[in-house]
């Protein structure tokens, strides 16, 4: 692994304000890793901010009891993005996932890091932190705190930081659940990380709505003319008819990925100004490149973009259409 810990922990020590940041509609790893950012810097007796695009979801707001983080308002948050000696961005490498915020970040004078873990990272900071070898950025986040020793795992790391690898691991099923990450795992748990209820918090705790609309998704799957790609198209009318929100879809593609035979699962979810789109695959199938090929990006079988002033009738077909060369590609 190459990451210059030591770097790292001397721009934290040698500042003293700070505003943590990640991407639009985060997830456990997002948000475990501006929480325990957030932990490292108040014990050094730092001045620390989160701001955020998107609002937290329900199931992960366990994982911020103090309601630390703030949902960005360009009124009140535009000039913080310039007064904060440093400015952190957590779990993405491509400013455009900052959506409202992008344009703020960029022009900022403050110092920029990012500390990441996906693959084909934007040049956008002033250091990047980032190594694809790491399960999730908690993971990144909890070696830097084993090598350098700037703080203790404390129980209030420990929860957000399992939160995040658990997840991003895919409950520990994932290629990259190593022993080196179990070993790190049994630190967390040693420090008081209760994987029983940081699980149910997470998978257990569902809005009725998302049964409901999670039932209709399942029963509306589609396939490509061999059955190798299975995919969802998710409209904002039965999104609004079921009162489901945009992070409760979060998950659903596995179910495609899931069904024996397909290959590459896809989900086309409609959003008032364009359209997300999730990629899974199997097979070593590099999906993050297909995702490339629509503006995004992500790991090599887990990827995404949102396209903007887009419709989903424009887009389906075009998708569909790249994936089928992938499937040839890696026969």
């Amino acid at each position: 692994m190459t990451i210059d810990f030591s770097l790292l922990e001397k721009i934290l020590k040698e500042n003293n304000s700070f505003l943590i940041t990640t991407h639009v509609n985060p997830d456990a790893d997002a948000i475990g890793s501006e929480i325990a950012m957030y932990e490292i810097l108040k014990t050094l007796g730092k001045k620390v901010r989160i701001v955020n695009h998107s609002a937290t979801p329900y199931y992960l707001m366990f994982l911020d009891p103090e309601t630390l983080i703030e949902r960005f308002e360009e009124s009140k948050h535009s000039e913080a993005l310039n007064e904060s000696d440093v400015l952190i961005i957590v779990d993405l490498n491509n400013p455009k996932r900052l959506v409202k915020m992008e344009k703020y970040l960029l022009a900022s004078k403050s110092l920029k890091i990012c500390l990441d873990h996906h693959q084909n990272a934007e040049d956008f900071v002033d250091y990047m932190f980032s190594d694809v070898s790491y399960s999730a950025t908690c993971h990144v986040i909890a070696d830097f705190i084993e090598r350098t020793r700037i703080t203790e795992i404390t129980h209030e790391i420990a929860v957000p930081v399992y939160a995040g690898i658990m997840t991003d691991l895919g409950s520990f099923r994932f290629e990259k659940t190593t022993a080196e990450v179990h070993r790190l795992i049994a630190k967390l748990l040693d420090a008081g990380a209760n994987p029983v209820e940081i699980y149910n918090e997470i998978y257990d705790q569902n809005n009725y709505s998302k049964l409901k609309l999670l039932g209709e998704s399942l029963s509306n799957i589609q396939f490509n003319k061999n059955y190798e790609i299975a995919f969802m198209v998710i409209h904002r009318d039965t999104i609004q008819r079921f009162g489901a929100d945009e992070s409760e879809v979060d998950g659903f593609v596995n179910y495609c990925l899931s069904i024996k035979g397909v290959k590459i699962g896809l989900l086309f979810f409609e959003l008032h100004d364009g359209v997300k789109i999730s990629f899974r695959s199997k097979n070593n199938i590099k999906v993050n490149l297909l995702a490339e090929e629509f503006g995004g990006g992500g790991h090599q079988t887990a990827a995404g973009t949102r396209l903007f002033n887009t419709k989903l009738d424009d887009i389906i077909n075009k998708v569909i259409s790249s994936a089928e060369e992938y499937l040839t590609a890696y026969d």
